[in-house]
Parts: structure tokens; C-alpha cells; sequence
């Protein structure tokens, strides 16, 4: 049985905060030592060290944050939907607290997902690093203005894109962005990195997927600089001139699993429709 898990669970969402504090109750009762933080605060070292387990009460974003959150550490991420049909939730809340026993068991299997790093070597960011589980993007800094982006493979220049961003995604996160930019989509056990261009303006306008070993190098060529952004949710301005690396990280995301997973594509397609529903429902 589990010793200890934390709970993660996104700011002011009020259905959230109750999923948690539900989920942290039922941990106490059965003897597991819980701990319960926001994914968009600081999380104290001291709730990840010794924890086995991170369950997410929330949506996608929560999943992420946990994913970035974990690394160096292999801990196993379980996510847990508030009723939206998520990319990287596994359960309901009714399927959370009917298979409890199982997770608190340790009765799942780890899947291991790709994460994508990024090295700032040149401009005034120089040394930053960060690792993302979807993807990340170089875009422009000015709105209504494109940004100058030289894409080098392994050394080798393969153009100068006037886009409004470049996407370095990872199998994962190949439905998200990278998607609606017109990328493939690529299994989520797979190992390539894709590279897209968003609205490339006389410059190869198609994605590059690449080996599992390459390495990918973005220069800012634009005077006004760009904002590197990671999974959507961390953003760094870069300065003209900045260089970034981006490859395949040596961390993995891990996701419980309590059963086999099924059809990659069939569940694609089911949460993609749910996704055309809703906004449709909406009016967007």
C-alpha cells in the first residue's frame, strides 16, 4: 500500500478544492499520509520528497504542472477530471473513489511519456533550462508582427522561417498545439520530437519529424526578441540574437495506469469530439 501521496489540485476552482479535500480524506482514513498544494504556487520540496504517487484534481493543465513539477523524480502521475473529457485525466471522480482501493494498492502499471528540454545558450537568458511535457514554442513578442526564426537539425541549417512561432512538440503534446498548426499526430509512446511552424510565411510551411537523438536549434533573428513558452504555462522573453536547443529530455513523464491502455486513436477521437461539442455548445 502507499505510504504517501500528494494531491495537486488548481487555484480558485472551486469544484477542484472540493475534489481534493474528498480525496485527501479518504487517503487519511486509510492511512496514507497526504499532502494537498496548489499546482500554481510554490510546492514545498518537502511535499514531493518521499510522495509515490501525485494525483491531479483537475484538468490537463493541472497534469502538466504535476509533470514539470516532478522532474528529476520518476513519481507516477494520476489524473482525475472534474466531468470534461481530458487529454490526460484517466478517471472520473466516480471512478477515482470506486477503484481507491487499487491505487492506494499500487495495483496500476507506469506508462512513460516523452518530455522535450530546452537550453537557452546565447542572449541575456543564457543558462536557463526547462522541460516540458507538451511542447515548447518560440513566438513573436509584437503582436501583428512575425518573428525571424533560423531552425537548425544536428547543425545543419535547414531554414529561416518569418512565422509567428515555431512548436517543438513532443508525442504527447503532438493534439494539442502542434495540431491545430496542422502537425501530425504522432502515439504517445513514441520517441520523435515534431517541429511545426505556425503561419510560415515563404519558408517550409510542413512539420519535421525527427530522429529520437536530434537536436533542434531555434535563433531569434528578430530585433524585437520572442517569448519562449513552455506547455503553455511558463513564459521566458528572449532578447534578438537569443539561441535556444531544444531535444528529447532525459526525464520521462509517468502516468498510472490501472489498466491496459486501449485504442490510442479511438479515444482520440472520442475526446476530440467532446472537444467539437463543447465548443460548439458554447458558441466558439
Amino acid at each position: 500500500m502507499l505510504k504517501r501521496v500528494l494531491v495537486l489540485r488548481p487555484e480558485g476552482v472551486e469544484p477542484a478544492l472540493v475534489l481534493a479535500g474528498r480525496i485527501a480524506d479518504a487517503c487519511e482514513q486509510a492511512g496514507v499520509e497526504v499532502r494537498v498544494a496548489g499546482a500554481w504556487g510554490h510546492v514545498p520540496a518537502e511535499a514531493l520528497a518521499g510522495a509515490e504517487l501525485i494525483i491531479c484534481a483537475g484538468g490537463d493543465g493541472t497534469v502538466l504542472r504535476a509533470a514539470r513539477l516532478a522532474v528529476p523524480r520518476p513519481l507516477p502521475i494520476l489524473g482525475v477530471n472534474m466531468g470534461r473529457l481530458g487529454f490526460l485525466t484517466s478517471l472520473n471522480r466516480d471512478a477515482f473513489f470506486d477503484q481507491f482501493d487499487r491505487i492506494i494498492g499500487g495495483e496500476w502499471e507506469v506508462e512513460e511519456r516523452l518530455m522535450v528540454s530546452a537550453t537557452v545558450t546565447e542572449g541575456e537568458a543564457a543558462g536557463r533550462s526547462f522541460n516540458g511535457l507538451n511542447d515548447i514554442v518560440l513566438s513573436r513578442r509584437s503582436p501583428g508582427r512575425p518573428v525571424y526564426v533560423e531552425l537548425a537539425v544536428d547543425g545543419d541549417r535547414v531554414a529561416l522561417y518569418r512565422c509567428d512561432g515555431m512548436i517543438v512538440a513532443t508525442p504527447t503534446g503532438s493534439t494539442g498545439y502542434s495540431l491545430s498548426a496542422g502537425g501530425p499526430i504522432l502515439a504517445p509512446v513514441e520517441r520523435h520530437l515534431v517541429v511545426t511552424p505556425v503561419s510560415a510565411h515563404l519558408a517550409i510551411g510542413r512539420s519535421l519529424v525527427l530522429e529520437p537523438s536530434s537536436t533542434v536549434t531555434l535563433s531569434v533573428r528578430s530585433d524585437e526578441g520572442a517569448i519562449l513558452t513552455v506547455d503553455g504555462q511558463e513564459d521566458l522573453r528572449l532578447a534578438g540574437g537569443s539561441r535556444v536547443s531544444l531535444s528529447a529530455s532525459e526525464h520521462a513523464a509517468c502516468f498510472a495506469l490501472l489498466d491496459p491502455p486501449s485504442s490510442f486513436f479511438g479515444h482520440l477521437a472520442e475526446r476530440l469530439e467532446v472537444q467539437l461539442s463543447s465548443a460548439m455548445s458554447n458558441g466558439d
